[in-house]
């Protein structure tokens, strides 16, 4: 069935919208109130209210431009139903958030009979934007407007690999990251979203995360593999689900790190 979808100027206009809420708030204490909500296997999941205006004020825009749409939200759930769904993260990389480590984006992404079709992650801070547009991937900032593609035929001796904490790594003893890390060129932590958009800008070559949810990696479902990378769950699967997720830049490589993960 063929659907009449945004263009991707309107994920641009939700995340100036998100941008607002966000940017004033980083690297200040005025008006940032910080609260955590219940998460099993952590002590402390920060929510702020620069997370929850963002996704109020992108809301407000869907709601007034689509209102058969359905949106998908970290902070305030899951509203209507359809074949069409945004999927929102307003702050993904609260934590660096709080530290002021620009490594924070707002996250937006559409699906299309539950597959990820337009994605965009924007840091306003570094005034930089990554997005798949359908088609096509690009990036935008200080240093202009560009065509984004992942690195391949890398061999796995001299691949940059990523995964944002190192906690889960002896939690999940099933998932053999040291195979991996030992045959790996470096491996490398706290990159949170901003690593899976170097991945998608041929700047990494893998990213390995532990328990994603929707809203954590639907946006960036378009943007790698229109830059022409893969992602999926460990076991193969779409992503768009979210659980222990493989990003890679080359399609070859990806399918030799599951191996050695699932080994």
């Amino acid at each position: 069935m063929a659907y009449t979808l945004p263009d991707i100027d309107f994920l641009h206009e939700l995340t100036d919208a998100a941008d607002k809420q966000t940017l004033p708030r980083f690297r200040s204490q005025m008006n940032l109130h910080v609260g955590s909500k219940p998460k099993e296997g952590y002590r402390f999941d920060p929510v702020t209210d620069a997370d929850r205006e963002a996704e109020r004020a992108m809301r407000a825009i869907i709601n007034a431009r689509y209102p058969d749409h359905a949106i998908m939200g970290e902070e305030f759930g899951t509203t209507g139903s359809g074949p069409l769904q945004w999927v929102l993260d307003p702050v993904d990389g609260t934590r660096p958030f709080l530290c002021g480590l620009p490594v924070w984006g707002t996250l937006i992404g559409l699906t299309v009979e539950g597959r990820g079709h337009l994605g965009m992650m924007g840091q306003p801070f570094t005034g930089e934007r990554f997005w798949g547009d359908g088609k096509q991937a690009w990036r935008n900032g200080p240093q202009g407007l560009a065509q984004m593609h992942t690195r391949k035929e890398i061999p796995l001796a001299q691949a940059i690999l990523h995964t944002t904490s190192p906690e889960p790594i002896s939690q999940m003893p099933e998932v053999n990251f040291a195979a991996l890390d030992a045959q790996a060129l470096m491996t490398r932590y706290g990159g949170e979203c901003y690593a899976m958009a170097m991945l998608a800008a041929g700047q990494i070559d893998l990213c390995l995360e532990y328990s994603l949810q929707p809203y954590d990696i639907v946006a960036f479902i378009p943007i790698i593999e229109q830059a022409g990378g893969v992602v999926t769950t460990l076991s193969g699967d779409r992503p768009e689900l979210g659980g222990k997720i493989l990003a890679s830049g080359c399609p070859r490589l990806h399918e030799q790190a599951l191996r050695i993960l699932n080994s």
